[in-house]
């Protein structure tokens, strides 16, 4: 399952304008006693350019966290797996 969370329009560094659009993927994992979700992100551009990072962790509050940072400074694409490489 993807839920949108957010689309911001930013300016890269030579001033085009780029809009991002922000999802949180949710999957479900079952074992013979649990059912969990797993949160993962996904960020589409309006050019096509496409990323997505899943089963990141179980945490609703955690998935939380970095969704507002990625929003927040307009993470891209390309930048997506190098900021989840360094917020985790």
């Amino acid at each position: 399952m993807e839920i949108k969370v957010a689309t911001r329009q930013c300016r890269d560094q030579a001033g085009v304008p780029r809009q991002f659009h922000y999802f949180l993927t949710v999957d479900e994992e079952k074992t013979p006693r649990l059912l969990f979700e797993n949160y993962g992100v996904r960020i589409a551009e309006d050019s096509g350019d496409d990323a997505a990072i899943p089963a990141i962790t179980t945490s609703a509050a955690r998935i939380d966290e970095l969704m507002t940072l990625l929003v927040d400074h307009c993470v891209g694409p390309a930048g997506l797996a190098d900021v989840v490489a360094d917020w985790l």
